[in-house]
């Protein structure tokens, strides 16, 4: 069922293409309209495995595939201020249901909340932007997914309010970003240890403010976050819950090679558990921290954030992020210390920008608090053995993606996991991918 939307997807933007296509990189426009499609088929051989609990990767288990197509709308309403909007599709499942390995294995399952698709309601994404000018030397901006063809001022603020996802403005990496063209693994596409505001499709609610110069950025932003763990409701409550991120963005040049290094810190409060509790609370059960949430429980923690340059068509990555861990994981996964490395090799058959090798490694850990939780056979919303013999979880990702056409690329991706979900008694796990992409 999946493959034939996907099939008659692709059909139509590929028939399409023509009437579509349009260079508007040189001029300013009132309007833009994009697409794209990705879907990512999984599977797994069967692994070591003594025991398993109900938030495990499986030992055996069929493919699995996923599926996301999205319509970006841009519109002009007035001088400075646009509105978007995204229409979204998502279907599919990732495998165990996207559980049992904190790196999460398909980035594109956190948009998923159904097996059958199903239309994102109101809409993925529905903001409105505005930019205010703080200078008059003017800077082009080419057109891409919601980012319509202008000239904006050098120097500005931006303000966005409305639905979207927090990563389009922050935590940004040009190498290892976006799992619809980049690598699969959540650890990956954004920092592990960063539990960011998001309802299970990765989308928020909230305000965002940036200050933008050609020699630095700083954006603070302020949104709602779920109010069950990991569900789609928003917590109404916003005075005692809700999320605050700030980020100082610095682009700088070494031999002449562009990189840019971002600073990143959180808070959030939320109607959470406590694991400590949770344990001491346990009278002879698996302890469950879902009956310890109160009000006035927060996390909070930092990322570093670097992409650099090397050499022509050949660049790399790192992130290192932390968070508190003393109460439970409420938003993205449960990683509470992080850091992932790796690069990209552009044109490394053809010509640049037709095909890429990437390979990257990450190593996710968790705190001492909820270490004991694990080890007590509690679980959460992503991980849980029943029980746990400790070892930090590693994940090498390999990856090569080719251009088919100038608007489908097709990407076969491989993972290995050494601890899935922080545990040595299990794995080592072998992940292989096959990633379709349309983008218009």
């Amino acid at each position: 069922m999946l493959n034939k939307i996907f099939i008659s997807l692709c059909a139509l933007i590929i028939l399409r293409e023509k009437s579509f296509a349009q260079d508007t990189s040189a001029h300013t426009s009132d309007w833009s309209f994009h697409f794209q499609a990705t879907t990512i088929d999984q599977v797994h051989p069967d692994f070591h495995s003594p025991y398993e609990g109900s938030s495990s990767l499986k030992s055996h288990e069929n493919d699995k595939i996923s599926i996301t197509s999205t319509i970006y709308i841009g519109w002009r309403i007035w001088n400075g201020g646009e509105l978007y909007i995204n229409p979204e599709i998502a279907g599919g499942a990732g495998l165990s249901g996207a559980s049992g390995v904190a790196g999460a294995l398909n980035g594109e399952t956190y948009r998923i909340g159904s097996t059958a698709p199903e239309l994102t309601i109101p809409f993925a994404r529905i903001y409105l932007q505005e930019n205010i000018p703080l200078t008059d030397e003017m800077v082009a901006i080419p057109e891409t997914p919601n980012q319509m063809a202008e000239l904006q001022p050098a120097k500005r603020l931006t303000i966005t309010l409305g639905k979207y996802s927090i990563t389009d403005q922050f935590d940004a990496n040009s190498v290892s970003h976006d799992p619809r063209s980049q690598f699969f693994n959540w650890s990956l596409m954004s920092a592990g240890a960063w539990d960011y505001p998001a309802d299970t499709k990765g989308y928020t609610i909230g305000g965002t403010v940036e200050y933008i110069t050609p020699t630095f950025s700083m954006r603070f932003a302020s949104d709602m976050v779920a109010k069950v763990a990991n569900e789609l409701i928003f917590d109404p409550n916003f005075s005692k819950a809700n999320s605050e991120t700030f980020e100082v963005e610095i682009p700088h040049n070494i031999l002449a090679n562009p990189g840019t290094i971002r600073i990143l810190t959180f808070y959030t409060t939320a109607h959470m558990g406590n694991y400590l509790q949770a344990i001491a609370e346990d009278s002879g059960h698996a302890p469950d921290i879902t009956v310890t949430r109160a009000y006035g429980r927060s996390k909070y923690g930092f990322e570093v954030n670097i992409d650099q340059q090397l050499r022509k068509n050949f660049s790399a990555f790192s992130r290192t992020s932390w968070n508190d861990g003393k109460n439970e994981t409420w938003m993205f996964t449960e990683i509470d210390r992080s850091f992932s490395l790796g690069c990209a090799l552009d044109g490394p058959f053809r010509k640049p920008g037709d095909d890429i090798i990437r390979g990257a490694v990450v190593i996710n850990g968790i705190s001492d608090d909820h270490r004991m939780y694990l080890e007590a056979g509690g679980k959460g919303f992503i991980i849980g053995d029943g029980k746990l013999n400790y070892g930090s979880e590693i994940i090498l990702e390999a990856q090569y993606l080719t251009h088919i056409t100038n608007y489908f690329a097709l990407s076969g991706d491989y993972q290995f996991v050494m601890n899935p979900g922080y545990n040595k008694d299990r794995g080592p796990v072998h992940v292989f991918g096959l990633r379709g992409h349309v983008e218009l």
